[in-house]
């Protein structure tokens, strides 16, 4: 059974990590049609501060021997497999403009997208996305220490990225 949970548990990491090459084929193709890239250093400190959050779950759960076979493992994987469906949910809504980095494509070529799941939930790339995946990934190594702790760190370069994503569009689409 803890193969099979591990199993799983690194098809989901496989995904995410497609996310990315996704984020990089999109991005190309933004920047070829003329998008501008804002706030790059916090960009940057985001995918840092993902990776390092990441290897901290992992090396505070070896550390502690984390079990792959409880409750909390088990609810763990479900939050993070269900993160990672919300995301490719949000990658099929946002098809082509969506990356990792805050990338703006001229107007003819980026649309706000305003359906249901926008209009509730104002960034659901973060909120139901993002953070639900680090709770997950934390819960499944039972990283108690990072999930405080890296989460408090990993909310400065997050919020800061909303706000700068709000500024950004307010200022280029009039419909924001």
């Amino acid at each position: 059974m803890k193969t099979i949970i591990l199993t799983v548990f690194f098809l989901i990491v496989l995904l995410r990590l497609i996310s990315s090459v996704i984020s990089g084929i999109n991005e190309r193709k933004l920047k070829k049609m003329g998008a501008v890239e804002y706030g790059k250093k916090n960009s940057l400190l985001l995918i840092i501060s993902h990776v390092l959050f990441y290897l901290s779950c992992i090396t505070e759960g070896t550390m502690k021997g984390a079990f792959f076979y409880d409750n909390i493992s088990y609810t763990g994987l479900t939050i993070f497999a269900a993160s990672v469906a919300i995301l490719y949910y949000v990658i099929y809504s946002l098809r082509h403009i969506w990356t990792l980095k805050l990338i703006i494509a001229p107007a003819e070529h980026h649309t706000i997208n305003k359906s249901a799941l926008f209009r509730l939930v104002r960034h659901p790339n973060y909120y139901l996305s993002v953070l639900p995946e680090l709770v997950g990934f934390a819960l499944f190594f039972h990283a108690w220490i990072t999930l405080v702790v890296g989460m408090a760190i990993y909310l400065i370069p997050l919020v800061t990225r909303i706000r700068e994503e709000e500024k950004v569009m307010k200022s280029q689409f009039n419909d924001y």
